[in-house]
């Protein structure tokens, strides 16, 4: 298995898909023996998903999920590796993702395209099979629409703005502002798909418990990310315009 979900900005602007209808569809229900599929990194609702499928066991479970039209969960490795007869140990909030494409291959291997849709918390972990699977409730980030809330939706999309503008200026990527949704939950989602960050970060942003919980982490690491981007480009701004002579 070849994970390629990390694409640039662009990328995720363009390809990330989030509607509210969809990605809550399930509420607080279970899903018993969801594929379970560890990855190094972690996907988020409106992720677009790329995977290379080779493994015989991922094959499998591939095409159960495309037989049945289900789904399968994704989550984050915490100990072990994505290939490899052993298999990874997991943390246990994850999210499902939905197969929108796939390309057969030769030998049974397949490149899918997959979307990432709801949040979940596994309760029973199985290994019965060739791959992890598990059941699950799922955990719908619930809105909050107090005023700190919103107050803080709105400098979240300030930062976000500064965050992309900043790399459009330095020529990285073409940045349409339309591109970014009103909607605070889909805004908090989509900055946390965009931000490079370590995966344990990225998945104490998926595991918040509230709206309000992820709102105010990503505000703190999009300041912090702003700030070093920043830094970043002014620096290599002076190395750029320095003279590699010296007249002393």
């Amino acid at each position: 298995m070849f994970n390629e979900h990390s694409g640039t900005h662009e990328h995720l602007l363009r390809e990330w898909e989030y509607n509210q209808e969809r990605v809550s569809v399930y509420k607080t229900l279970t899903m018993n023996d969801l594929p379970l599929f560890p990855l190094n990194s972690v996907l988020f609702p409106g992720m677009p998903l790329q995977l290379h499928i080779f493994e015989e066991r991922y094959k499998q479970m591939m095409n159960r999920c495309i037989d049945n039209k289900t789904p399968f969960g994704v989550v984050l490795i915490e100990t072990g590796q994505e290939a490899g007869s052993a298999i990874a140990t997991p943390h246990l909030i994850g999210c499902t993702a939905h197969i929108t494409q796939v390309q057969p291959l030769p030998f049974g291997r397949m490149n899918i395209l997959a979307l990432g849709r709801d949040r979940f918390r596994v309760r029973q972990m199985y290994q019965d099979k060739p791959y992890l699977s598990g059941d699950v409730e799922f955990i719908p980030l619930e809105r909050d629409e107090t005023s700190q809330t919103r107050t803080r939706a709105l400098k979240l999309r300030h930062l976000l703005k500064q965050y992309l503008g900043t790399l459009e200026n330095a020529g990285q990527l073409n940045f349409d502002e339309s591109q970014l949704p009103s909607d605070s939950l889909a805004l908090a989602y989509l900055s946390a798909v965009i931000l490079q960050t370590d995966t344990r970060e990225k998945q104490l942003l998926l595991a918040a418990e509230t709206a309000r919980e992820m709102l105010y982490d990503l505000v703190a690491l999009y300041r912090r990310e702003v700030t070093l981007l920043e830094f970043m480009i002014a620096d290599k701004d002076v190395m750029d315009n320095e003279s590699p002579f010296s007249f002393n």
